[in-house]
């Protein structure tokens, strides 16, 4: 009897609450969250295939009032249809959308819209600092946010995997290294010298660039997100706030932005 109460009570709770769905369609995973009042209370994290099926499985079960989707690709079409035939107010994230922050990118058409979710976070969460937002997934972007609320832009380089693909196939010879194994400053065969070169020019890269922007702006503040921070987040030498659900907290930061209360 207890547990049917508590499961009914959880039941009214949830329906009490404006529920938003986010979802980050990146290069090789979905991410989506549900947020209650703002605050996260499932995550899911599944490969582009399944997107479909487990989205409409999620918003089955939570019934949310609005929707967010960024995609870096176009593979999201479907699954875009799907929210805005279920969900009334549906926000497809792009670079006509309103937002809560300045964007200065002179090409915001070519703008990856995760970058914008993630800045809009970063100034929220630290509005008082010049954030630069580093995400390492396929690619590594550094984005500066401005303690004004300016989006000013950054760098983008190859991510991990981009890096040692790319040395297999480019080359006549060269293996095709995973990731996991052992990590040397001096390698001692060729798979050691490659994951070696690749992580640690990444490390090397990241700390550098931290530096340089350290050297032009004060009231100073990284934060490391992505898919592959925290393999980094204990390897990079700077001092950095890690938050891997960045993107996540900016996208329902937007959709509230353009829709601050259910219809």
């Amino acid at each position: 009897m207890h547990r049917i109460f508590t499961i009914l009570l959880t039941f009214f709770n949830i329906q009490s609450m404006s529920i938003n769905i986010c979802i980050d369609w990146g290069n090789t995973n979905v991410k989506a969250a549900i947020f209650a009042d703002n605050k996260i209370i499932e995550q899911f994290n599944f490969a582009p295939n399944d997107a479909l099926e487990k989205i409409t499985f999620a918003i089955t079960k939570y019934e949310p009032q609005k929707a967010i989707i960024c995609s870096v690709n176009d593979d999201s079409a479907k699954l875009e249809k799907v929210l805005k035939d279920k969900i009334k107010t549906t926000v497809s994230l792009n670079d006509k959308t309103s937002l809560p922050i300045m964007n200065a990118y002179s090409s915001p058409d070519t703008l990856g819209v995760d970058r914008i979710a993630m800045v809009t976070a970063a100034n929220e969460l630290f509005p008082d600092k010049n954030n630069l937002v580093i995400c390492i997934g396929t690619c590594i972007t550094y984005n500066l946010m401005q303690k004004n609320r300016i989006f000013r832009g950054g760098a983008i380089s190859p991510g991990l995997r981009m890096r040692l693909k790319a040395m297999h196939d480019y080359t006549g010879r060269l293996p095709l290294v995973d990731v996991d194994g052992d990590l040397l400053l001096l390698g001692y065969d060729t798979e050691t010298c490659m994951r070696g070169g690749a992580v640690l020019g990444i490390i090397v890269e990241i700390d550098g660039l931290i530096n340089e922007y350290q050297n032009q702006y004060t009231d100073f503040n990284v934060i490391l997100t992505g898919g592959d921070a925290p393999y980094f987040a204990t390897k990079i030498k700077s001092r950095i706030f890690a938050d891997p659900d960045l993107i996540l907290k900016g996208l329902n930061l937007i959709v509230n932005y353009n829709v601050p209360f259910p219809r």
